[in-house]
C-alpha cells in the first residue's frame, strides 16, 4: 500500500483521535558518560547498539561512572517528542510490574503519551528493558540493550483501539529482531491499513538492515508509505555505494523517505523529487542520543498536523537539534515554542 501522499489531515467526525501509535521497545535509559578506552575494554564498538544478556549488562554497568535514569526506547522517544509538540499519541510496548516498569509507565504519561500495558511478571532475568548508554566527550553514544520482557511483545500487546484511531502507525526496526514482535508488527500493519492509517518504519540501525534487509525492502515495497533511515542504513538497505544512489533506489518505490544525515540536514523523498533539507542550528552538540528519535517525533507531528513533507522536515530539524544539545533522548525545551520561533507554527 505504498503512497507518498501524506495522510489526511482534515476536520469533521472522521478526522481520526489520535495522529500517531507508536510500536516500540520499552526501555529505560541508564546514561554515563565514558571514556573511548573503557568501550574497547568492554568490547563495544563505538556509536553503534548491542543487544545483551543480563549477565554482560551487568558487568557493563558496573564498568559505569556515575548513571542518570531516564524513560527510553527509540519509538517512546518518538511518541514523546509528538506529545511535546501537542500531538495526539499513544504507545505501545511491555514492561514488567518493577520498578523500571512503574517509572517508564509514570514518565511517559506525564508527557502525554496514552500507554495502557498489563504489566508481565518479574522473573530473574526478565525484568523492564534498559538501555546502558555510553556517551563520550564528542557526545556519540554507544548503547548496550538489554531487552528484558521487551524482548517478548507480542500481538497480546496491540491497542485495537488505539490502532484504529491512528493517522500513522509508526514501527521501531529494532522490534523486528524478535519473532513475536515480528508477528505482532505484521498484525498492527494489517490493522492499520484497515483503519485507513499511514505505516511508517525507521529501521532504526545498521545491524537490523543487515539482519533484515529482504524482509524490510519487502514492506518498503508493499506495506509502507513511509520509510525513515539516515545515509548508512538506506545505502545498506539498497545495497548502493552512494547516497545519491540510494535517493534514486527508495524514489523508485513510491514510499515517503525521510534521510537523515547528521549535520548534513536530511533528504526528503517526495513524489515531486528528494528536498534537502538543512540541519537546524545547535550551539554545541552534548550528546547525540534521541536524535534521530526526535528528528522522526517532529516530521510525523507536521505530516499529520497539516505541514508538507518539507516543512516536516524542518521540524525534526528543529526537534533533533534540541535533543543533542543536552544529556539524555527526551525534549527538556518547550517543542513547540521553537517550532513557533522557526516560523513553522503561529
Amino acid at each position: 500500500m505504498n503512497s507518498q501522499n501524506p495522510p489526511a489531515s482534515g476536520g469533521g467526525d472522521s478526522r481520526p483521535t489520535l495522529d500517531v501509535v507508536a510500536l516500540g521497545n520499552a526501555l529505560v535509559d541508564v546514561l554515563a558518560s565514558a571514556e573511548d578506552a573503557t568501550l574497547g575494554a568492554l568490547d563495544l564498538v563505538k556509536g553503534t547498539m548491542v543487544i545483551v544478556d543480563h549477565q554482560r549488562a551487568e558487568s557493563i554497568y558496573a564498568a559505569m561512572g556515575p548513571t542518570t535514569e531516564a524513560s527510553g526506547g527509540s519509538a517512546a522517544n518518538t511518541a514523546a517528542g509528538v506529545a511535546a509538540l501537542g500531538g495526539r499519541v499513544a504507545f505501545l510496548g511491555r514492561v514488567a510490574d518493577d520498578q523500571l516498569g512503574r517509572a517508564f509507565t509514570h514518565d511517559i504519561r506525564t508527557v502525554g503519551v496514552a500507554f495502557d500495558p498489563t504489566p508481565a511478571p518479574v522473573g530473574d532475568s526478565s525484568g523492564t528493558g534498559h538501555c546502558l548508554v555510553l556517551v563520550t566527550d564528542d557526545a556519540e553514544r554507544t548503547m548496550a540493550t538489554h531487552l528484558g520482557v521487551a524482548s517478548d511483545f507480542g500481538p497480546v500487546d496491540l491497542h485495537a483501539g488505539h490502532l484504529a484511531s491512528a493517522q500513522v502507525v509508526y514501527l521501531e526496526g529494532y522490534l523486528w529482531e524478535q519473532p513475536s514482535a515480528k508477528a505482532a508488527m505484521r498484525q498492527a500493519i494489517d490493522m492499520a491499513h484497515a483503519g485507513d492509517a499511514a505505516v511508517a518504519l525507521t529501521v532504526s540501525d545498521p545491524f537490523c538492515v543487515e539482519h533484515h534487509r529482504d524482509e524490510f525492502l519487502q514492506l518498503v515495497n508493499e506495506e509502507l508509505e513511509m520509510l525513515f533511515a539516515n545515509e548508512e542504513e538506506i545505502m545498506s538497505l539498497f545495497g548502493t555505494d552512494t547516497f545519491d544512489e540510494a535517493v534514486e533506489a527508495v524514489a523508485d518505490t513510491g514510499v515517503l523517505a525521510v534521510l537523515t544525515r547528521g549535520a548534513a540536514g536530511s533528504v526528503v523523498v517526495a513524489a515531486s523529487g528528494p528536498v534537502v533539507v538543512p540541519a537546524a542550528p545547535v550551539d554545541r552538540v552534548v550528546d547525540t542520543t534521541g536524535a534521530g528519535d526526535l528528528f522522526a517525533a517532529g516530521f510525523l507531528y507536521g505530516i499529520t498536523n497539516g505541514l508538507s513533507p518539507e516543512e516536516s522536515a524542518r521540524l525534526g530539524s528543529v526537534c533533533a537539534a534540541e535533543v543533542i544539545s543536552h544529556v539524555g533522548a527526551r525534549p527538556l525545551a518547550d517543542l513547540r515554542e521553537l517550532a513557533v520561533a522557526a516560523g513553522l507554527f503561529s
